[in-house]
């Protein structure tokens, strides 16, 4: 039986620990303040990127992995005894990641290699991520857990609640007059995952009716059926997600764990500070 290794990047949202749990290997995205540059997960999080942002006044550039990022995390995987490898890429409408993971499989054409583009981010990719260790961990052929992966991606909604405009306004986004006034009348706009990419869905008035809707959101989506896996999302606003999780599974009659996982900085330079959010996998 084969040994088959699974490998994202850390556009999945996937906490070390759990990652480590579940034997996947993450190659990080490289963020840059000007010439200076970090790796997600390794020296900057979405803390330390929000403290800089905000004494600056500047929000940094991402960049995806280069190909021989991901050729040392294919040798890394091969070395510690994989006879193949799954790499599942975050969306391709988002970053080139998708495009770099290819390149590196082409310099190791004598190895089993697979290269998936998951249409798919954050805790949407993690899910995914997660099912197909899971999978390979059973001894399930590649094809099986690349289709059990994108299952779990085809029952994934990701409903998001931004505190401000303000990080929007900074990237362009949106003009500084509409954040200013978005500020003044406590606008909250609610991001969805469609189309493989985070958008805008509406705008909602208070924190705490975004936090209502996020979850009415959510709820809609089970539409009736059975939750899989749940998973908070934030973006440096831990103290916020604890009580954003006792209205959630009050709401949702949820009682099972619920994995908390930071958006991480190659997404959230697009979102901003305060953010906070639900993944939800329904029952197939």
């Amino acid at each position: 039986m084969a040994s088959i290794a699974i490998v994202t990047d850390t556009d999945a949202s996937l906490p070390a620990e759990v990652a480590e749990q579940y034997g996947i290997r993450q190659v990080p995205i490289t963020i840059h303040f000007g010439q200076t540059t970090y790796l997600t997960g390794l020296d900057i999080d979405d803390a330390s990127v929000f403290r800089r942002v905000d004494a600056e006044g500047v929000l940094p550039t991402t960049s995806a992995p280069t190909p021989g990022d991901f050729l040392k995390a294919f040798q890394a995987a091969f070395d510690g005894g994989a006879d193949e490898v799954i790499c599942l890429c975050v969306s391709s409408r988002v970053s080139t990641t998708y495009g770099s993971a290819r390149r590196a499989r082409e310099m190791l054409l004598d190895r089993a290699i697979t290269v998936v583009d998951t249409q798919n981010i954050s805790r949407g990719q993690g899910f995914m991520a997660m099912a197909a260790a899971e999978a390979a961990a059973v001894g399930a052929a590649r094809e099986e857990i690349i289709l059990r992966a994108m299952d779990v991606g085809s029952r994934v909604s990701i409903y998001g609640a931004l505190s401000t405009l303000k990080y929007l306004a900074m990237s362009g986004r949106v003009s500084h007059l509409t954040a200013g006034v978005a500020s003044l009348l406590s606008i909250r706009p609610i991001l969805t995952l469609r189309d493989g990419e985070l958008q805008m869905l509406e705008r909602v008035r208070t924190q705490r009716k975004a936090w209502d809707r996020v979850i009415q959101l959510t709820a809609a989506a089970v539409a009736g059926g059975m939750l899989e896996r749940l998973a908070i999302i934030h973006v440096d606003a831990l103290d916020r997600t604890r009580r954003f999780e006792e209205q959630l599974r009050a709401e949702l009659d949820w009682t099972k764990p619920i994995i908390t996982a930071e958006l991480t900085p190659g997404l959230s330079v697009q979102t901003g500070s305060g953010l906070v959010g639900v993944a939800a996998v329904t029952v197939s």
